[in-house]
């Protein structure tokens, strides 16, 4: 089974809130760097005593207070990057505020105790990134800015690195870790950052020795210790020169939110097709398991010298996932199958077995999309009688995007058999059709060819299984 390793958005809900710590500016960049603390006391400290003097005056706490009190929603970190004030912090930390500003309100605590209103000027909701403001120019000037490190100088493995926040919202704090390079098999570039990151880190910047902003904090793993993940520092960047001259946001995000989702599920959508199905070892069948290109799998199985149904699963998830709110993920892709063998049973318990394991699947719901819209068809495929189920759910406040779930199930066989699910989450009406597509294409039968070009076969399977836009 694969294990349960959700990665942790670093989000303090509902707490008090002191301030927070990072570090650097550097030279190149344009921007004015902090005042350097005495060097008599730098040199006393260690490295990362060093990372924290410099950036503390740049570093703040950015909380998400509920309008007309002060009682908190949020807590995560920030970090200057312009001497007008403009800042950086991950899209979560302020996601309730760009989905409903007129129920809520930013705030900033600065190390040194100064507290003001901020403004959110853009997001990124893909890279979880967002560009605020301080509401009240010259608040925050003279405190200087972090450069970020330019992207044509790239860290190299074990490099150390300093991530800053404020976690737990208990105070300032800095953790050194090892740079390891880009996370494997993620769709979304993400870097491997060997320390541990707690909640209320999230939007603070991870500093390379010489100050310099690589990374965002982001997200930590639950199932294992210094393993966390940062975004890499080039999409703040970008973020920034887009969006600084930007008139604040006071209107909820929707529809800049829904722009961003569609980008990048036609750009997951177009790398998924992309790829070969590989086989998955099935004697008599074709059965699609994808790539571990961006997905990772994870098999079962039942002992052989079991008694009755025996039994082998694959799942197959992406580590990249979109957040949207606390009740939302989305833009990722998921594959399983379950292959059966009742020969120990018999027909008719197998039958039995076989059919119910096919209707107890769900698919979702809640407040956030529409109810399913199924539709059930028998497929024809290369060779192969399959029983195919295909839903979609609408995304009520996301126009455009659905959740796509397909069940298979062949029906080649009295005593054996192999079911498979596909889910596509966040995807356009269109491509939901052509990604049905391409999973039906990837089942068949091995002993003989099959009667229909592949083609003609998969995009025909799409509208035979019943892909109805579901009404928002």
């Amino acid at each position: 089974m694969p294990p349960t390793h959700a990665l942790r958005r670093l989000v303090v809900v509902g707490a008090l809130g002191v301030a927070l710590a990072a570090s650097a500016a550097s030279a190149g960049t344009g921007r004015p760097a902090a005042a350097a603390p005495p060097a008599q006391d730098v040199a006393r400290g260690d490295a990362s005593q060093i990372a924290f003097a410099r950036a503390r005056d740049q570093l703040v706490q950015v909380r998400t207070l509920l309008e007309g009190q002060d009682s908190q929603a949020s807590v995560g970190s920030g970090f200057l990057v312009s001497e007008q004030g403009h800042l950086i912090t991950n899209y979560h930390v302020v996601s309730q505020y760009a989905l409903r500003p007129a129920q809520y309100r930013l705030v900033f605590a600065a190390a040194d105790g100064r507290q003001g209103a901020l403004e959110l000027l853009d997001v990124d909701i893909v890279h979880d990134l967002a560009l605020l403001r301080v509401a009240q120019a010259g608040v925050l000037a003279g405190r200087g800015a972090l450069a970020f490190r330019p992207e044509d100088a790239p860290l190299q493995r074990g490099e150390r690195i300093f991530a800053l926040g404020n976690p737990l919202d208990v105070g300032f704090a800095v953790v050194g870790g090892a740079y390891n390079g880009l996370a494997e098999r993620n769709f979304l570039p993400t870097i491997f950052f060997g320390g541990s990151l707690s909640a209320g880190m999230s939007g603070g910047p991870a500093l390379d020795d010489a100050g310099r902003v690589i990374g965002i904090n982001v997200a930590t793993r639950r199932d294992g210790e210094q393993v966390s993940f940062l975004v890499p520092a080039a999409f703040a960047e970008r973020l920034y020169a887009r969006g600084r001259d930007a008139l604040p946001v006071r209107a909820p995000m929707h529809a800049r939110l829904t722009a961003q989702l569609l980008a990048h599920q036609e750009a997951l959508a177009d790398a998924f097709v992309g790829l070969a199905w590989r086989a998955a070892g099935r004697a008599r069948l074709r059965v699609p398991v994808p790539q571990e290109r961006f997905l990772r799998c994870w098999g079962s199985s039942t002992p052989a010298e079991a008694r009755g149904l025996q039994f082998e699963r694959s799942d197959c998830t992406m580590d990249s996932r979109v957040f949207v709110n606390a009740g939302l993920l989305t833009g990722y892709i998921t594959v399983r199958h379950e292959a059966y063998d009742g020969r120990k049973l018999g027909w008719l318990r197998f039958a039995e077995r076989y059919s119910r394991s096919f209707r107890n699947e769900g698919f979702g719901g809640g407040p956030q999309r529409t109810p399913p819209q199924c539709r059930e068809r028998y497929v024809q495929g290369e060779g192969l009688l399959l029983r195919a189920v295909l839903c979609m759910r609408a995304y009520k406040r996301l126009p455009g995007l659905y959740d796509l779930s397909l069940l298979v199930a062949t029906l080649d066989a009295a005593d054996t058999g192999v079911q498979g699910r596909f889910d596509a989450y966040g995807v356009s009406f269109d491509n939901a059709a052509r990604l049905a597509a391409h999973y039906l294409s990837g089942f068949g039968a091995n002993a003989v060819a099959a009667p229909a070009a592949a083609s003609a076969a998969s995009a025909a399977a799409a509208e035979r299984a019943g892909a109805r836009r579901p009404a928002p």
